[in-house]
């Protein structure tokens, strides 16, 4: 079991953004900038290309629903969406909030605080909502379940 089925089961702690039946949001506890996001499909697959297709649609416009919630919480000019692959053996896409390509450099991923990931997600938890996704908003920061 990798370390993202363990905080989606609960066994670890999560900072949540999102949930549905297909995928969860929550923090990176080492963001390159407030609001990082990591989008993991609740199926545990190691490599992208072999997530079933429409599981990869839908992660890719949560992706998207989540970058313009990041540009409404942080200010920011471009989200960016990334996928890497090789850190944690369960596919997951970084959801960014940048202004500048130095923003998302890996080089300035730094492990956060509690308080500044709490903020940051509290934040974007907020802007979701008010986006007309609270469905998808857990009512509880750190439960991947919805109410």
């Amino acid at each position: 079991m990798s370390v993202f089925s363990e905080i989606i089961a609960g066994q670890l702690p999560g900072r949540f953004v999102w949930a549905d039946d297909v995928c969860v949001a929550f923090a990176t506890i080492e963001p390159v900038q407030p609001g990082h996001v990591l989008i993991v499909p609740r199926v545990e697959t190691d490599i992208y290309v072999d997530v079933a297709p429409d599981t990869f649609a839908h992660m890719a416009n949560v992706a998207q629903i989540i970058g313009k919630a990041q540009m409404a919480a942080f200010g920011v000019v471009r989200p960016v969406m990334s996928l890497i692959g090789f850190d944690v053996p369960h596919t997951h896409i970084h959801v960014m909030p940048a202004n500048v390509q130095e923003d998302i450099r890996q080089k300035n991923a730094k492990l956060a605080t509690d308080e500044a990931l709490d903020a940051a997600m509290t934040a974007l938890r907020v802007a979701l909502i008010e986006a007309g996704h609270g469905e998808h908003v857990p009512p509880d920061l750190h439960s991947p379940k919805l109410g």
